[in-house]
């Protein structure tokens, strides 16, 4: 209290400045600290600012939001509460009103970003009732200065007032919109630190439901509950560590509110938290915001598989009186609780490792079983020790994994659930070097390892009745193939090897060969699974690259395919992997000369001709039969189709070639009716 208000904004800057030089990965730790700091610094000036500005004793001034629970970012909003008596009517005391407007304003003079609410304790308690936002925020109210009494008289009102269970369901809905709006990924290139899933926000949010449910308000008090084990406190810790950190960072670097990781403040960040970096090499700096953003979704991951676990625990304990049935058995070794996957007990993996894997086959194969439960989450947690070279050698395993793949239904979920638990990356080793692996160009929007999950989704869909509509052509061309899991293999491996440098599409040809003969995948099955995964670019290469038009072009990609099996194949992944880089990236054009180059090439794969001339008489034969409808003259096509090229008759379908025809050759007639006429009047003149 030595310091006037006047200088808050210098003390407030060299807090920051000594703050950020002290700031590095290796003591994340540290970052509590920090933000305690820069929140007493605030305390301080508050207090300061209340006494200057006369408000009577019997009020309080209460800090709420993040503020209340003295986790203050550099350019956070300050929020705080002017908590009144019931008896004081504000609106028609002038004086006292102007006191607190001059308060308020003064906080803005002091450079204060201050968020305000002057409420009594009636009209706080009536619009916490109404609205889990106010009630999220009086939930973390801490007393800076005022009347005690009256504090401690609102605080015991609202626990009154609030109902556990109706928070807990509101606030999980509310997860799930906010998880929604970033696509349910923690993934995207440009991630949101605290909005987006895994990050701060979900951690907040499991504290406030502890607090709620009168658990506790820290991970201590959860592990005192036998909520969180030691190992989970442990990793809780250190990953809202790392995450707040990177908050912090993102707000000292931008100077203002910023929670984006943003590509521009990507590299700046890794260089400022000590990752090695040359910002006049464009190379090196890439490698450092990757090395950046992997710290960032290990992170990510670890924060929303421990957020299922404790979520579902504090479910289990605030509506456990309200289970309807007991656990029904699957097997020997799993049970169906309330549609959620539960093991029999917590020490199954450690006894029966091959059980692992089963989890994810189970969960596919029974019908009704939308999740995994708290405590199956767990074990896979603490499980993730025992998949090691040996396990993943083991052949009970390996062909566990290749029944997964097998499947009929479920693989879309469950390759999501097994990267979810970190089980797919432990098991396919070389998968777990893209988890987190950025993607720089202009049409990728995921890292490597969700855009490889988003292609196998859309692979799977092709076969899916009920998607047949998104796409007919390829619903169409998948319903005649009898092994999908020979196209899931491919989109799993597909861009495997992306961020070694060097060929891709050449690496990951080569593992997925290992793969297979591990695997014991048929000699024919394995090439056609290597081709997909070296060639999976040609096709749109040839399709936007080259010209269509060009028999030769046709014929040299057809000859590289080979035949229509191979052709098939690599067009249904194709397809997948282009809408699986961005939901922007895919349109009608990229579309047609893909579907174009597929029916030219296996015109001259199925034996039809080995020229693409035969699609352009084949095409040109539905369209005759398409305008002998019509009652066109005979041959009235002819003088139109004598003056077109093989170009057109290649890009365009036989319906879009007679609906041309029919326009153009009732121009064509009625030009020369004109013309005749002219002349005739002429020759009469």
């Amino acid at each position: 209290m030595n310091h006037t208000v006047s200088d808050f904004k210098q003390r407030k800057t060299a807090l920051l400045s000594r703050c950020a030089a002290a700031q590095s990965l290796s003591n994340a730790a540290q970052i509590h600290q920090h933000l305690k700091w820069l929140s007493d610094l605030c305390d301080e000036t508050l207090k300061s600012l209340w006494q200057q500005a006369g408000i009577p004793p019997d009020f309080s001034l209460l800090a709420v939001g993040g503020y209340g629970r003295q986790a203050l970012f550099p350019y956070s909003d300050v929020d705080v509460l002017v908590l009144l008596p019931d008896d004081i009517q504000l609106e028609t005391d002038t004086p006292l009103k102007h006191r607190i407007e001059a308060f308020i304003g003064s906080c803005w003079d002091a450079g204060l970003e201050i968020g305000s609410s002057v409420r009594n304790m009636s009209e706080c308690l009536s619009e916490a009732a109404a609205d889990i936002t106010v009630q999220t925020a009086m939930l973390e109210s801490r007393l800076l200065i005022g009347d005690d009494k009256l504090m401690k008289a609102f605080s015991l009102a609202f626990k009154t007032q609030l109902e556990p269970r109706a928070f807990f369901t509101g606030k999980t809905l509310e997860m799930h919109q906010r998880h929604s709006k970033f696509d349910n990924t923690p993934y995207s290139l440009e991630p949101n630190c605290k909005e987006s899933p895994g990050g701060l926000r979900d951690l907040q949010m499991l504290l406030w439901l502890s607090k709620a449910s009168g658990l506790g308000s820290t991970w201590k008090d959860l592990h005192a509950r036998g909520m969180v084990t030691s190992l989970e406190m442990r990793q809780l810790k250190r990953n809202e560590n790392l995450l707040s950190l990177i908050r912090w960072r993102l707000h000292w670097s931008a100077r203002r509110r910023e929670d984006r990781l943003v590509f521009d403040l990507q590299s700046t960040l890794a260089t400022e938290l000590g990752l090695v970096a040359d910002m006049q090499d464009a190379r090196l700096a890439r490698k450092a915001s990757e090395a950046l953003m992997k710290h960032y979704y290990w992170a990510a991951k670890a924060v929303t598989q421990l957020n299922q676990i404790i979520h579902l625990n504090i479910e289990d304990w605030l509506f456990e009186q309200t289970q309807a049935h007991p656990p029904r058995p699957l097997n020997e070794r799993f049970l169906d609780k309330s549609g959620m996957l539960e093991v029999v007990d917590d020490g199954l993996y450690q006894r029966e490792p091959h059980a692992i894997l089963e989890t994810f086959l189970v969960y596919q194969e029974t019908v009704g079983i939308k999740g995994l439960s708290a405590r199956t989450l767990r074990a896979l947690y603490n499980a993730r020790g025992l998949m090691n070279a040996a396990f993943r050698r083991d052949p009970a395993n390996r062909a566990m994994f290749m029944r997964i793949l097998q499947t009929p239904q479920g693989i879309t979920h469950a390759m999501r659930l097994m990267n979810q638990t970190s089980v797919l990356g432990r098991y396919l080793w070389v998968f777990r070097r893209i988890v987190g692996q950025m993607q720089h160009d202009l049409f990728h929007v995921y890292t490597v390892d969700q855009h490889i999950l988003m292609v196998l989704r859309n692979v799977r869909r092709f076969f899916i009745v009920e998607h047949a509509h998104e796409y007919p052509f390829c619903s169409q061309l998948a319903a005649g193939w009898e092994q999908p899991w020979i196209l899931y293999v491919a989109a799993l491996f597909h861009d495997i090897a992306k961020g070694r440098g060097g060929d891709h599409s050449d690496l990951g040809a080569r593992e997925v060969r290992l793969f297979c003969k591990q695997h014991g995948v048929a000699k024919a099955d394995q090439h056609l699974i290597e081709f997909l995964v070296q060639h999976h670019l040609t096709m749109s290469q040839v399709a936007q690259k080259e010209d269509l038009s060009d028999p030769d072009v046709i014929r040299a990609f057809a000859k590289r395919v080979g035949n229509e099996r191979y052709l098939r194949a690599l067009y249904l992944l194709t397809v997948a992997d282009i809408r699986g880089t961005s939901p922007k990236v895919w349109n009608a054009w990229k579309g047609k000369l893909l579907e174009d180059l597929y029916r030219a090439s296996a015109a001259v794969l199925g034996g039809q001709s080995h020229d693409p001339h035969a699609l352009v008489e084949m095409r040109k034969r539905e369209a005759l039969e398409t305008l002998n409808l019509y009652a066109m003259p005979f041959e009235s096509h002819k003088d139109l189709w004598d003056t077109l090229d093989v170009g057109y008759f290649m890009r365009h379908e036989a319906a879009d070639i007679a609906w041309h025809t029919r326009q153009l050759s009732r121009q064509s007639r009625w030009t020369s009716r004109r013309c005749h006429s002219q002349g005739t009047v002429v020759a009469l003149g």
